[in-house]
C-alpha cells in the first residue's frame, strides 16, 4: 500500500461523539496492528470547545470498556481536512449538510455518514449525548464501536488487500 488511509470523524462540538469515535477506531486499529495504515483524528463542525479534552462522560463511559482518550482535544473542522483525509465521516445529518457546505464539490464522496458502516444498528444517526443521562454515552458507544468494526472492514476490503 502506497499511502495511509485517512480517517476524520465529525460531530459538532468534537467533545462527545467524535472524540469517542476517534478513540474506539483507534483502539481498534492499534489491536489490529494497522496503525501504519491507518490515519485517525476529529474535529467539530463548530468552535465551541476547541482546545478542549472530551466530555468527562465520555471518558469515563471509554475508560470503563479499556479505551483511553484523555490526550484528545477538540479542533474545529477546516478546508484542508477535505483535501488531506480520505473518509470524513459525520455523526448526524446536521453535521453532514455542515460538511457539504464547507467542500467543494470534488470532495462530496470522501463525506458520509458514520452510521453507514455500521451492521447492527438501523439507525442513521449517533445521538448527542451532551444534554442527556449516562446511558446516551453507553448507546453513543456501542452505535461507534459497530461502526467502528464495520468501517475497518471496509477499509480492509477496499485498500488494504495486499497488506
Amino acid at each position: 500500500m502506497s499511502k495511509k488511509i485517512k480517517v476524520l470523524f465529525v460531530c459538532m462540538g468534537n467533545i462527545c461523539r467524535s472524540p469517542t469515535a476517534h478513540a474506539v477506531f483507534r483502539k481498534l486499529v492499534r489491536d489490529n496492528g494497522l496503525e501504519k495504515m491507518i490515519e485517525i483524528d476529529s474535529a467539530g463542525t463548530h468552535a465551541y470547545h476547541v482546545g478542549n479534552p472530551p466530555d468527562s462522560r465520555s471518558m469515563q463511559v471509554a475508560r470503563g470498556r479499556g479505551i483511553e482518550m484523555k490526550d484528545l482535544r477538540a479542533r474545529q473542522v477546516d478546508f484542508g481536512d477535505f483535501i488531506q483525509y480520505d473518509y470524513v465521516l459525520a455523526m448526524d445529518h446536521a453535521n453532514y449538510g455542515n460538511l457539504k457546505d464547507l467542500a467543494l464539490p470534488e470532495h462530496f464522496d470522501k463525506i458520509s455518514m458514520f452510521l453507514d458502516f455500521a451492521e447492527n444498528f438501523s439507525e442513521v444517526e449517533v445521538p448527542d449525548p451532551y444534554y442527556g443521562g449516562p446511558q446516551g454515552f453507553d448507546l453513543v458507544f456501542d452505535m461507534v464501536t459497530d461502526a467502528s468494526e464495520g468501517l475497518l472492514r471496509h477499509i480492509r476490503e477496499e485498500h488494504l488487500q495486499d497488506s
